[in-house]
């Protein structure tokens, strides 16, 4: 029997999109805080400490505790659920943070679970649990881009993530190997072996720019992975403001012009 309310979705746009939610009567979807949109008349907000699924422990220290998981993979302390109040099917959005693709997980078919990087949750139908998920290995946990704790997402229902510039789903074969920039890890399914593997030869990290580690990805099972890091957009438009900051000066349109920016 599905836990998880059974919702219609539509997605929109294409580099900054936003989902639309179709609930009947009753149905409810909850989101992130701060990913609401716009929502039709009828529809009833109400704030959950958690994610207000049939997994989550109702008592004060069970909610306690699983807000506190929730900070620990970078997510707020509360959620909102939307629920159908009125009569006939009515709509509500939730808009991605910032440019790239929605990615929509339909757990009944994935097992049950995946695990996510942290802050990729965006919405899902509710009783769709959104927990933490530690990494088994010391190395991958301190050199794997993500840290020890990643997100997981359990249930029988839609849950929707977003993640940076393009979004390419692969599966695994068995014992298929996969090498990937470490950043780029959007998601996977729990079938999968997530190691790390350092880069060989000493050129290729001092000079090769890719840093020391990359993540190696086992099958069989479901990747999702991301051309654009947010942290990489983060860092090249970091670098850019500090350029900016020099143009005024003589050194600053001497740098421009060395490297290519005149």
């Amino acid at each position: 029997m599905a836990t998880a309310h059974e919702i219609d979705y539509k997605i929109y746009g294409e580099e900054l999109q936003f989902v639309e939610i179709e609930l009947d009567p009753n149905e409810t979807a909850i989101a992130e805080s701060g990913a609401f949109m716009m929502m039709d008349n009828g529809i009833e907000m109400q704030t959950l400490f958690g994610d207000g699924s049939q997994q989550q422990d109702n008592s004060l220290l069970g909610k306690l505790f699983s807000a506190g998981k929730r900070l620990l993979v970078g997510e707020s302390l509360f959620m909102t659920a939307f629920t159908n109040a009125g009569q006939g099917k009515k709509r509500v959005s939730f808009a991605a943070p910032y440019t790239g693709k929605i990615i929509v997980f339909d757990l009944a078919k994935l097992g049950g679970k995946v695990i996510a990087q942290k802050d990729a949750f965006l919405c899902a139908a509710k009783g769709v649990s959104i927990g933490i998920e530690f990494q088994r290995r010391l190395g991958t946990g301190i050199f794997g881009g993500e840290g020890f704790i990643m997100e997981k997402l359990e249930g029988d229902g839609f849950a929707f993530a977003h993640a940076g510039g393009y979004i390419i789903e692969k599966d695994l074969q068995p014992g298929e190997i996969l090498k990937v920039d470490t950043g780029c890890i959007v998601a996977y399914t729990p079938s999968v072996d997530f190691d790390i593997e350092m880069v060989r030869g000493i050129k290729n990290w001092m000079f090769g720019g890719e840093g020391l580690f990359f993540a190696k990805l086992t099958g069989p099972g479901k990747v999702w992975l991301q051309s654009l890091p947010i942290s990489r957009l983060a860092g090249r438009l970091q670098q850019y403001t500090y350029h900016r900051k020099e143009e005024g000066s003589i050194l600053g349109g001497l740098g421009n012009l060395l490297d290519g920016r005149e």
